[in-house]
């Protein structure tokens, strides 16, 4: 098996730290399945003679897709906010995204299951501790990434701006809190811990600080200009 080979021609040598763009690129790949998959879970009624009622009957199935795929989304933005960060990749940035993605793909099912406990009325603070819990690990998972990727900012481009390590290092952690809270919430009351988790999606979709300061900072030069 041959070497990886950095831009320079020389080989990089094992455990050594990597261009990101490939884990980047294979991440998108992964999600883009994971979101694809969300609708093959949702299957079609098998009475034709009253499909209208069949159809409506599947509301918890239309609920979990368009939620789901929302919070992958927010998944997929923030993943690249923090690549975008992230200069080098070495062996454990390696094996803490592949978890993720591996945590990623389990998502079809676990939706699926959440709508089926909802639609037959058993089951929801199983279906609700479990989806809330595949959500909880990505958030421990982005946490890991982050705090290892800006430790000593040994990873991290040199240009980003303390203020904008300070916003995503707090964002990460909001979600830890969030998400953890509202499966807590969802094996006693299954309803509010739905709720709870479905709150995050317009909250965590807005811009962080970083993001405006760092936008705003290329408008004035580009008005300079």
């Amino acid at each position: 098996m041959t070497e990886p080979v950095q831009e320079s021609g020389e080989p990089t040598p094992f455990g050594e730290e990597r261009d990101p763009a490939r884990v980047v690129a294979f991440s998108d790949a992964v999600i883009a399945i994971a979101v694809t998959l969300l609708v093959l879970e949702i299957r079609p009624p098998l009475d034709t003679r009253h499909l209208p009622h069949g159809l409506a009957a599947l509301w918890p199935s239309y609920l979990a897709y368009a939620v789901t795929f929302m919070l992958i989304g927010q998944v997929w933005a923030n993943h690249h906010i923090m690549f975008d960060h992230i200069r080098s990749a070495d062996r454990l940035v390696l094996f803490l995204n592949t978890v993720l993605l591996m945590d990623l793909s389990f998502l079809p099912f676990a939706a699926s299951v959440l709508a089926d406990t909802f639609r037959d009325g058993h089951g929801q603070r199983t279906a609700v501790v479990l989806y809330g819990l595949s959500f909880e690990l990505i958030a421990v998972l982005f946490n890991l990434l982050w705090w290892h990727a800006r430790h000593e900012r040994r990873l991290l481009v040199p240009t980003i701006h303390p203020a904008a390590v300070t916003a995503i290092t707090g964002r990460f952690r909001l979600a830890l809190v969030w998400l953890g809270a509202g499966t807590l919430l969802g094996a006693l009351l299954p309803g509010l811990g739905v709720a709870v988790i479905f709150a995050f999606i317009p909250n965590y979709w807005l811009p962080i600080a970083g993001e405006i300061h760092r936008s705003r900072r290329r408008r004035g030069r580009g008005d300079q200009a």
